[in-house]
């Protein structure tokens, strides 16, 4: 089976450490079949020009061509009109990638589009022009909060029924995907994976040693984009309630975006008793997960987000809000706490109980999912299910 992969969330030259559940999935995928990705780079007259401000510009370096994970990628550009065009996006970017895709023609068997839009809504389109079926996998904002605007949403409930299948990585985003107006049975929840050989309970204190963290007190660890929507900001205004009364607490945030100013600012007002490290490279996040006592993720939507996932394969409890698929995860007492979400003070409350409490890493570590090569067969059975409906 020959799948073509069009995606605009995948690593590249420039930002290698994007995506990497979409990088580990589709590299297990392409172990049992036929695998090319279409990652493409939003462009804008005088792109280059707005490097410094915009986060297109700073992709003008990535190659037309790379190997990533033994997958062959192609980097199109895409004509992308920054603040004013989003209800066009899907529009432009199907026509951008259509040239291309063209050459694909009885080279390929499905096409799958890896985001709602504008990517699910390009698949469908493309494999349509190439007389073979789409899939359309959803993550979680591209459906919770991308789909809720005037523009995209209409594209989405036109062109998501018109898939073969569309896969969603939780129960609740499927749920939200059948209200767009996808009959139920062509919607298939394939749960994300956990690299296994990296995230497992490993022992606190030569984690600590390795990342010259303080070898004593309790250690809060947050990982993954610094942006408001993923609760970032609420959770440094539920640190600062606490950090006074429990001084040997200390918090830990892992990432970057567009919030990272703010962040230091916060932080800065805060003290010592914070940290920002930065993006990390993937390996080096299980190390930091071994280094804590719990991993938080107060955002305000999610899919089924992997940062808790491969929390809890290292053994590590959690503390997080009850939105999206996050309940599926976190199914009892010994896993963590969930709390509502924008609320820090329910937030600073369950850090405090989870950072104190006994946590044996094992027990929690059991109820981790299964991994990628697991994960990557799941989507392959809708794939080949996709192909062999429309024979």
């Amino acid at each position: 089976m020959r799948v073509l992969i069009v995606t605009k969330i995948f690593p590249n030259a420039a930002d290698p450490l994007s995506s990497p559940f979409n990088r580990q999935q589709f590299a297990a995928l392409g172990r049992l079949c036929e695998v090319e990705v279409l990652a493409a780079i939003p462009w804008f007259p005088g792109t280059r020009l707005f490097r410094r401000w915009s986060a297109a510009g700073r992709l003008t370096g990535v190659p037309d061509r790379d190997v990533i994970d033994g997958l062959p990628v192609r980097h199109p550009r895409f004509l992308f009109l920054p603040k004013v065009g989003h209800a066009l996006t899907g529009a432009l970017y199907t026509a951008s990638l259509a040239p291309l895709v063209l050459r694909h023609h009885r080279r390929v068997d499905v096409v799958l589009g890896s985001w709602a839009y504008p990517d699910g809504v390009a698949a469908v389109a493309l494999g349509a022009l190439l007389g073979v079926p789409s899939v359309v996998k959803v993550h979680g904002t591209d459906i919770n909060v991308v789909a809720e605007m005037a523009g995209p949403r209409l594209s989405l409930r036109l062109a998501l029924p018109r898939a073969a299948r569309v896969v969603a990585v939780s129960s609740p985003l499927a749920d939200e995907v059948a209200r767009i107006g996808v009959p139920r049975e062509r919607i298939e929840v394939v749960p994300n994976g956990v690299d296994g050989a990296l995230f497992h309970p490993r022992e606190r204190a030569a984690a600590r040693a390795m990342l010259q963290c303080n070898k004593d007190g309790r250690l809060v660890l947050y990982v993954g984009r610094l942006e408001p929507s993923k609760g970032v900001l609420d959770l440094l205004d539920a640190f600062a309630r606490l950090a006074p009364a429990h001084p040997d607490l200390s918090l830990v945030l892992v990432g970057a975006g567009t919030a990272e100013d703010e962040c230091r600012e916060r932080a800065a007002r805060i003290g010592a008793q914070v940290r920002l490290v930065g993006a990390r490279p993937l390996a080096e996040i299980p190390v930091w997960m071994a280094a804590s006592d719990l991993v938080t993720l107060p955002s305000w939507n999610e899919g089924s987000p992997n940062a808790l996932l491969e929390a809890i394969a290292c053994g590590r409890p959690v503390v997080a809000t009850r939105v999206g698929g996050i309940p599926e995860l976190v199914t009892g007492p010994v896993l963590g706490e969930l709390v509502p979400p924008r609320s820090p003070e329910a937030l600073a409350a369950a850090l405090v109980r989870v950072a104190y409490g006994e946590h044996a890493p094992e027990p929690i570590a059991a109820a981790a999912r299964g991994g990628w090569d697991e994960s990557a067969a799941h989507l392959y059975d809708v794939l080949r299910a996709a192909r062999e409906g429309a024979a």
